[in-house]
């Protein structure tokens, strides 16, 4: 029936910490982003951020792609070097952002150039080649001009790293390839203080991608600080978990970049007591990430390749979280609901479809989201649980399918068409079998999207 009070016709409510979408500079940073020369345009294509003294712990997921870029493989090994057990952890004085040049399917030559920014980046700051970390992105197949960059390094070193907010936000314009907008969030909760008593810890995280999106691990590019105290290992389990929930339930276009990677830093100004240690202080953190993450996910999705809205697909009622989070991203990866949703036809055949090929996402996902390696192997590949008879659909707050109810629910189109012109539209599920739920965020497919990708190259 439908009601004013059913569940089913408004989102999810929230329980996470507010986020603001700017740029805070947690204390410990520096930052600066500027122009290299590296895009013909003109416009900024150049990061650097650095800890303002010794190297900070820092934890990274990266594209599982086997043609993971230069900047990928070369992070990864430095990660394996200073933190001595994974290449997903570890310590870092740095993480340099090149825009313009994915420096992926470049060859050994493009695996030199990579280095050779490494070690400038090290010379100028004084620290180990390993201490820094990579970030490209733009054209796969283009090699980085590495003496414009170089010279770039030199200057920024020397000049214009600062320990202020408008320098994240000037890296984060300078992360941007097709984006329309920059893209920042920031989280600040209270955590229990190594002294006793509670501090303010911040979280804040810049992100860039709106094309060759489809994470199967991280996001496209995304650097996070925080001044909250934790070790590699802590900061890795927060991120992964994180982004098994956020990141891995984003789809713009269904194709996985060669050069996905999120970094999280953390610098302990902040006088929190230890996330490996303090309980509250870890749920706190984690919170926080979690909170900033989905954001910047969000984000990403809205500003994806020639959207018109943010879709976004909440699922109730499934058998566990894991078939939950499968469908939301089956409906909003599905190219048939995304055209739907552009056209504004409230199309729940196309929804109901989707969610019935749902497929459970890989081992390494449903670990990070906190099952055992055991249930993982279970679960990874299988389809979701989906019952017609149980299941019900919402588009844009209009009840459109009652599986309990009979199936199908006479709908006001030009009512359901006006409520798809908006910011966002909402797709609810609730799928009647058990108490699992998930999310996941997409955008419209549109003729604009075909256009740009048609063209980019030329």
């Amino acid at each position: 029936m439908t009601i004013a009070t059913d569940p089913l016709l408004a989102a999810i409510p929230a329980s996470r910490p507010d986020v603001v979408r700017v740029a805070r500079l947690p204390a410990g940073f520096v930052a600066a982003g500027t122009t290299a020369g590296i895009k013909a345009s003109g416009r900024p294509d150049f990061a650097l951020v650095a800890s303002d003294g010794d190297p900070v712990p820092v934890a990274a997921v990266f594209t599982p792609n086997r043609f993971a870029a230069a900047p990928v493989r070369l992070s990864a090994a430095n990660l394996r070097a200073t933190g001595g057990t994974a290449d997903t952890r570890g310590y870092a004085r740095a993480v340099i952002s090149t825009s313009g040049s994915a420096n992926a399917a470049t060859g050994p030559v493009g695996d030199e150039d990579q280095a050779s920014i490494g070690s400038a980046v090290a010379t100028a700051l004084d620290c180990r080649p390993s201490e820094v970390l990579h970030l490209s992105t733009g054209i796969i197949g283009a090699r980085l001009p590495v003496d414009l960059v170089t010279a770039a390094i030199d200057r920024v070193a020397r000049d214009e790293l600062r320990a202020e907010d408008a320098a994240f936000a000037a890296a984060a314009e300078a992360l941007r390839t097709t984006d329309s907008v920059t893209k920042a969030a920031s989280a600040t909760v209270d955590a229990p203080g190594v002294d006793g008593g509670t501090v303010r810890i911040t979280v804040t995280g810049i992100a860039k991608g709106v094309g060759m999106i489809h994470p199967r691990m991280a996001t496209m590019l995304s650097i996070v600080l925080t001044d909250a105290t934790a070790s590699p290992a802590t900061l890795h389990a927060i991120l992964r978990r994180a982004a098994a929930t956020t990141w891995d339930q984003l789809s713009v276009d269904g194709d996985t970049s060669t050069n996905d990677t999120v970094y999280l830093l953390a610098s302990g100004r902040a006088g929190a007591a230890s996330a490996d240690t303090d309980a509250d202080a870890r749920a706190a953190l984690a919170a926080a990430v979690e909170a900033v993450a989905r954001d910047l996910a969000r984000q990403q999705a809205r500003d994806g390749e020639g959207a018109t809205a943010l879709v976004t697909c909440q699922v109730t009622g499934a058998a566990d979280d894991a078939d939950a989070r499968a469908v939301a991203r089956a409906v909003i990866s599905s190219s048939l609901v995304k055209a739907a949703v552009h056209g504004k036809d409230a199309n729940w055949g196309r929804i109901a479809g989707a969610a019935g090929n749902a497929l459970v996402t890989e081992s390494a996902i449903l670990e990070a989201a906190g099952l055992s390696p055991s249930e993982a192997a279970t679960k990874a590949g299988r389809p979701a649980h989906v019952d017609p008879a149980t299941l019900r659909i919402a588009i844009a707050g209009n009840l459109a399918y009652d599986g309990p109810a009979g199936g199908p629910q006479p709908i006001d189109k030009a009512a359901a068409r006006d409520a798809m012109d908006a910011e966002e539209v909402l797709i609810r599920l609730d799928l009647g079998l058990g108490d699992g739920t998930g999310e996941a965020f997409g955008c419209p497919l549109t003729e604009a999207y075909v256009r740009e990708n048609s063209e980019y190259t030329t």
